[in-house]
């Protein structure tokens, strides 16, 4: 029997970038998933961040 493929979606996480910039304590971090076929370039979403209490821009990190 054939071992199966990794397949092309893989786990990433979105860490704030608003939130970074600031030097306040603590992160605002998601973890999703992506098809790195499809999208090869880093991931940018508008997510919630609880602790700025506001949608800010969260970056695909390594």
């Amino acid at each position: 029997m054939a071992k199966k493929s990794k397949g092309n979606r893989n786990q990433i996480i979105l860490e704030c970038t608003e939130h970074k910039n600031s030097g306040m304590p603590g992160t605002s971090r998601y973890v999703t998933e992506k098809n790195r076929k499809n999208t090869p370039e880093r991931l940018e979403l508008k997510k919630y961040n609880p602790i700025l209490r506001k949608y800010t821009p969260h970056r695909e990190i390594k």
